[in-house]
C-alpha cells in the first residue's frame, strides 16, 4: 500500500456537513474520476493526483472530501450501490418467494459489476484494506446492501432471525465476489452459492414448516 493509500487526516466539516450544490457537483465529478480510472485499470489506476486532475480539482481539494484513496473507492462502491438501489426500486425482482426475488436481485447486481471487473476488483480490495479510519464508510457500504436485500424480500417486519439470514446472504455475496474475482469460483458457481444462502430468508420464515 503506497502512501496514497493511507488516510492524511481526520475528514473535515466540509465533508461532514451536508454539501452544497456546488459542493455536490464537484463531489460527484470526484467520483465519477474514480470510477473511470478504476473501470481502466483497476485499484492501482487510481491515484489521488489523477483522480484530481480528471475530475479538474485541487488536489488538496481533493483529500478535503476524501482522505485516502480506500475513503475513495470505497465512497464509489456505495455509489455504485446506490445507483443500482435505485435502479431495483424502478425495476423490481419478479420471484414469488423472498429468497427467489434476493437472488434475482443479487445476481443483477453481479453481472452489473462483471461487466466492469477492474473497478469491482478495485472497489472490493478497498474494502478489504479499509481500517478503523474508514468504518463510517464501510458501515455506509454494509447498509445499503442489507437495505437492497431487505426491499427485495418484500417484508415489511422481518424477525430478527430474517435479519439474521440477511447478513448471512450479504457475507456470501461479498465472499462469492471475491472468490469470481480471484478466479476461484466460476459464474455457475456464484449463483448457486447465492440461491443456497437466500434460502435462508424463507426457513427462518414464520410460516416455514
Amino acid at each position: 500500500m503506497t502512501a496514497e493509500d493511507r488516510p492524511a487526516s481526520p475528514p473535515s466539516a466540509e465533508r461532514r456537513a451536508p454539501l452544497t450544490e456546488r459542493q455536490e457537483a464537484r463531489r460527484r465529478r470526484i467520483l465519477h474520476a474514480s470510477r473511470q480510472l478504476a473501470s481502466g485499470g483497476g485499484f492501482d489506476a487510481v491515484q489521488m493526483r489523477e483522480v484530481a486532475e480528471a475530475a479538474g480539482v485541487a488536489l488538496g481539494t481533493l483529500y478535503r472530501y476524501f482522505p485516502s484513496k480506500i475513503h475513495l473507492l470505497v465512497a464509489t462502491m456505495q455509489d455504485q450501490l446506490e445507483h443500482l438501489h435505485a435502479t431495483l426500486r424502478k425495476r423490481p425482482p419478479a420471484g414469488e418467494t423472498p429468497s427467489a426475488r434476493v437472488a434475482e436481485t443479487l445476481m443483477r447486481a453481479f453481472r452489473a459489476l462483471q461487466r466492469e471487473p477492474q473497478l469491482a476488483d478495485a472497489m472490493v480490495r478497498a474494502l478489504t484494506f479499509a481500517d478503523r479510519g474508514v468504518n463510517r464508510e464501510v458501515d455506509t457500504v454494509s447498509r445499503q446492501t442489507t437495505a437492497i436485500i431487505l426491499d427485495a424480500t418484500g417484508l415489511e417486519r422481518p424477525t430478527p432471525e430474517q435479519l439474521s439470514a440477511v447478513r448471512v446472504i450479504a457475507h456470501t455475496w461479498h465472499s462469492a465476489l471475491i472468490t469470481w474475482l480471484a478466479g476461484r469460483a466460476s459464474i455457475a458457481q456464484v449463483r448457486l452459492d447465492i440461491e443456497t444462502a437466500c434460502r435462508l430468508i424463507d426457513v427462518t420464515s414464520p410460516d416455514a414448516t
